[in-house]
């Protein structure tokens, strides 16, 4: 039988889970997805590690040994080794397609969205500490992170931007990518070994803007209203194909040759929240429409599994791109706000991340003297 995971990598598109806990790295699952499903990346995030931690007993050992200390450090330490095994494991991946993927993404801290020096301090600090030239560090794509993206890949740190949603903010990031080569080129250090990806979410706008289109129902008539209906699940797809004809372009013109022909290569577009949250939507939606050539799908287990049992394989990223314009088109007519929508997302992005780490740690101070408490 054929593996739709598999059949993505015919198609230019990458596999990453969206998912880690230390379970899946000492009993072979993530060596299994690797082999079997073709998965080439791991991504994690506050709110990942606050359910691997807090859930279950995979920690409770070294809870024990760690016992006493601060809880940010114990969560780092328990984070550092999560992903230092992770990039061992991914890197027969990494070497076999000469460093173009194979990666594993460790989040600075959401604390510190809003502080580009400290986001830069702590980016060099985890980067040094898990020490594997396939970890790439994920920096929020708030705007205080921009000059932090430009200064880190001029430094050679592969970066994951993450929490974009709108389209001037990729576009701000994008330029941020290439402003760091070009400093690094300038500086005469190579700049082949650096990798970064933008992490475009996706089911959070149709979250937010289905929301506003059932309001705008209420009172809509007519052809007003029959184009609202037509709207709901439309919205974040059609902003994924907008990014990415705007990616085509940057890869076309003459500053990102330039650096491609100093060996650069591209920052991908990563699709994340890929997970359907409307049980009315099919739940292969966002992986079967979004795929295309140099991009990265990011899967949460439950997606991964339904994609890989019945996800439609087929070049949809670059299809009905006239149609998705008309899509954005109707939805700015319309009052939607796409990017009020966009701009806010990001803010409670940052917002729900703090809230993830901040829980996290009071799992960690609960759990740490309970183990201690029971030795």
């Amino acid at each position: 039988m054929t593996n739709p995971l598999r059949e993505l990598e015919g198609l230019g598109q990458s596999v990453w889970l969206d998912y880690l806990n230390r379970e899946i790295l000492q009993n072979g699952e993530l060596q299994r997805l690797i082999d079997d499903d073709g998965v080439k990346g791991v991504t994690s995030n506050p709110s990942i590690f606050e359910k691997a931690i807090g859930q279950g007993h995979a920690y409770d050992d070294e809870l024990a040994k760690l016992s006493g200390g601060e809880p940010n450090a114990i969560y780092e330490r328990l984070a550092v080794a999560d992903i230092r095994r992770a990039a061992d494991i991914l890197r027969p991946t990494y070497d076999r397609l000469g460093g173009a993927d194979g990666f594993v993404s460790l989040e600075v801290s959401p604390f510190l969205a809003m502080d580009t020096q400290g986001t830069v301090a702590e980016a060099r600090r985890l980067w040094r500490e898990v020490d594997r030239p396939n970890l790439m560090i994920k920096v929020p794509g708030a705007r205080p992170g921009v000059p932090a993206i430009r200064a880190l890949i001029a430094e050679g740190i592969n970066i994951n931007v993450t929490l974009l949603f709108g389209l001037d903010a990729y576009l701000e990031v994008a330029d941020a990518h290439m402003g760091g080569l070009e400093e690094r080129r300038r500086a005469g250090q190579d700049i082949a070994g650096v990798h970064g990806v933008a992490s475009f979410f996706v089911s959070r706008i149709d979250t937010e803007i289905d929301k506003a289109i059932d309001t705008q129902l209420a009172h809509a008539t007519g052809e007003d209203a029959a184009t609202l209906k037509s709207l709901r699940g439309k919205v974040a797809i059609a902003n994924a194909k907008n990014a990415y004809q705007h990616y085509l372009e940057l890869v076309r013109g003459d500053r990102w040759r330039a650096l491609a022909d100093a060996g650069a290569t591209p920052q991908r577009l990563l699709w994340a929240s890929t997970g359907t949250k409307d049980p009315a939507y099919p739940d292969t939606l966002y992986p079967d429409a979004l795929i295309g050539p140099d991009t990265i799908d990011t899967l949460p287990p439950s997606t991964m599994d339904a994609f890989r049992d019945h996800g439609a394989v087929r070049p949809t990223l670059t299809a009905e791109v006239e149609a998705a314009r008309r899509v954005l088109a109707d939805t700015e007519r319309l009052g939607l706000d796409l990017r009020r929508v966009t701009d806010q997302l990001v803010i409670d992005g940052v917002r729900l991340f703090s809230e993830a780490l901040a829980g996290l740690l009071r799992v960690i101070s609960t759990k740490a003297a309970h183990v201690r408490g029971a030795a």
